[in-house]
């Protein structure tokens, strides 16, 4: 039995495929021309997180981790941290190839929607594709590098579509079989394509008004699939997080009852809703609206859906059936990110615009159906005047989308476009706080950190990062101060021991540094860096032996760090174990070898034991790689004037 058609004007499979040329050309023009501003945008957010700084990237069996070490990573989105993996082998810091992807990814994707809205027969099926391509919703899923999971995992999932339309047509066992493994691979990529078995369930009731058993039995094998991985990514999560480092974490209080969730639901499927129909000035973050169930305004969204549901089945043997499957789609979708329980980026926005990713495309499909069936219906005049009126849409949307796109070149940007419209957010402050700190603009930095803490003055994220600042232009005490705060409100926080004994070490305070060191050692954090900030606080009070303790920790801790090397290598030459600490300073040198220091301070040592034309060699070598190491210049001067004295000294005959 054929399903019911979307559209009332459709035409012969022939003429669907005149001008097909031309309409790839057109997305393909329209995404190019969106995101040719964005390609060379930096690292943003998270992206720093998920890449520059993500040491198991660095890690020799990093995709035997990724596919069967669950918890290695924050989550168990395997495929999507294999290709990470491989852009990172081919780009490192360079992050052209990563936005160039993404933004294949999302024209592939807008050439998949188009194809599934051809299978329901609809005539404006492309503009399905072209709409998907510039909406402005979707932006951010395309410039943040981080979001390659969401444009990696959306085009398996529509040929998970394409394939199961197929198998609802012909009973296709491959068909099946190709829309499960297409599933499965969109799920590896990430897990926000689980709802999918129900949305079958819901496309077999559009068909055929009804649900049966052999339905419910093919869908089986897909809420296996998406059950099993939705738990292996949660369980990988919490793995994670207990093995791993943290830092401060601003969240809502989890337990506010079950009117408050009621109500910030509603609220947040109406916003997501209207964000799909009308948007206009797109953000990364919009404001934290406030929930109140005592009011009962509040659950006004729940009596309009009830309404709106109410009318489309009284209209389901006709064109609500229709409507029920977009919207049906879009709100299923949409479900785990409706505010059921608090995600961890609710602590700054209730809505992400990248969640409106997938379900988009269910409404883009009631939207080209609806406009099908209007075409068809126009008088001749009237439906040329409404095919401009959608002409400017569509360009109003690319411009818009063109516009935003362009704020994507960096932290700073984004975050002074974000506050244009939404200045009383503190994430954002701190944000803009972090982009000037770190092009070296510290002053600044901690103004908007001030701004930050004056709007919410438990944002301890904030206060951490304004602690740094001071302590980078050098205000000890106010560092101190800002981090003994950021302790105070997270006692398990145990970088801020690790950040209060660097300051103190700097401002020579040993005794309060030592102690700091021990404590975050206490805790566990044990860190090359730590070892040896710790063991240079010890040497500076004469408590050489625990200070070359610390430094052999440090360097058996990783044995290819050239500093842990360098320091021990000093310490020991300082301490009289000259041998052995020119032993450490050469490995240092191997290590790193452009290393000025450890080549000066080598020759120093070896010059102390009698091998002055070594010394020579090595501080030459340090200067050729930096002329201006002023240090190094003065010690060959000394050196050759040494060897020119002795030299004279020798050519005096003995009397």
């Amino acid at each position: 039995m054929r399903h019911p058609s979307l559209s009332s004007g459709n035409v012969a499979p022939g003429s669907q495929e005149n001008h097909v040329a031309l309409k790839v050309t057109a997305i393909v023009v329209a995404v190019f021309l969106i995101y040719s501003s964005s390609l060379h945008g930096a690292w943003i957010g998270d992206d720093f997180w998920y890449l520059p700084n993500n040491a198991l990237l660095h890690d020799p069996n990093r995709l035997w981790k990724a596919w069967f070490v669950p918890g290695s990573w924050v989550e168990f989105y395997p495929i999507q941290e294999t290709v990470q993996w491989f852009q990172w082998q081919l780009w490192q810091t360079h992050t052209l190839g990563y936005h160039l992807t993404n933004v294949l990814l999302h024209l592939l994707s807008s050439l998949l929607v188009w194809r599934l809205l051809a299978k329901f027969g609809l005539r404006f099926a492309w503009l399905g594709g072209l709409l998907f391509a510039i909406h402005p919703e979707v932006v951010d899923s395309v410039c943040e590098i981080v979001e390659l999971k969401n444009t990696l995992s959306l085009p398996p999932l529509l040929v998970a579509m394409c394939f199961y339309l197929d198998y609802e047509e012909t009973k296709s066992r491959r068909a099946w079989l190709w829309a499960l493994a297409s599933f499965l691979v969109s799920m590896l990529c990430k897990i926000t394509a689980a709802p999918f078995p129900v949305v079958i369930l819901l496309y077999v009731w559009w068909k055929r008004g009804r649900i049966g058993w052999s339905d419910l039995k093919a869908t089986v094998p897909f809420f296996v699939v998406s059950l099993a991985l939705g738990l292996m990514t949660t369980w990988a999560g919490e793995i994670y997080a207990a093995h791993t480092e943290h830092g401060p974490v601003d969240l809502h209080s989890l337990d506010n009852g079950p009117l408050y969730h009621l109500a910030l639901v509603g609220q947040i499927a109406s916003f997501y809703l209207a964000r799909a129909f009308w948007p206009i000035d797109p953000m990364p973050i919009y404001p934290l609206w406030t929930v109140d169930p005592s009011r009962l305004l509040q659950f006004l969204p729940w009596f309009a859906f009830a309404v709106a549901f109410a009318w489309l089945w009284t209209k389901r043997h006709t064109w609500g059936r229709h409507a029920l499957l977009g919207f049906g789609f879009f709100f299923i979708c949409l479900g785990p990110f409706l505010g059921f329980n608090y995600i961890s980026y609710m602590y700054a926005t209730w809505t992400l615009d990248h969640m409106l990713y997938i379900p988009l495309v269910g409404l883009l499909g009631l939207i080209v159906a609806a406009l099908g069936d209007l075409d068809t219906k126009l008088p001749a005049p009237s439906r040329l005047g409404a095919r401009g009126l959608l002409i400017v849409v569509l360009s109003l949307m690319t411009f818009q989308s063109s516009y935003y796109a362009s704020q994507f070149l960096g932290e700073e940007s984004l975050a002074r476009y974000n506050l244009l419209f939404n200045p009383y957010q503190a994430g954002l402050h701190n944000n803009l706080g972090s982009a000037l700190a770190t092009r070296g603009d510290d002053a600044d930095g901690i103004e908007q950190f001030q701004i930050a803490l004056q709007i919410d003055p438990h944002f301890t994220r904030a206060r951490y990062n304004l602690a740094s600042a001071y302590d980078a232009v050098g205000d000890a005490s106010e560092a101190i101060a800002a981090y003994r705060q950021v302790l105070a409100e997270d006692s398990t926080y145990h970088k801020i021991h690790v950040k209060l004994g660097d300051v103190y070490l700097h401002a020579s305070r040993l005794p309060e540094a030592v102690e700091e060191y021990r404590q975050a050692i206490l805790l566990h954090d044990d860190t090359v860096l730590l070892h040896i900030n710790f063991g240079t606080a010890l040497f500076l009070q004469n408590k050489t032996d625990e200070g070359i303790q610390q430094f052999r920790l440090a360097a058996a801790m990783d044995p290819g760090d050239a500093l842990a090397e360098y320091n021990l290598a000093k310490a020991l030459c300082l301490t009289g174990h000259p041998d052995e600490g020119i032993a450490h300073y050469r490995q240092a040198i191997k290590l790193k070898s452009d290393y000025v220091e450890a080549y000066n301070n080598l020759a120093i040592a070896l010059f102390k034991q009698g091998h002055p034309s070594e010394a020579v060699d090595l501080l030459r070598r340090a200067l050729a790689i930096d002329p201006g190491f002023d240090e190094a210049g003065n010690n060959l001067k000394f050196i050759e004037q040494m060897n020119t004295a002795n030299s004279a000294a020798l050519a005096v005959p003995p009397k």
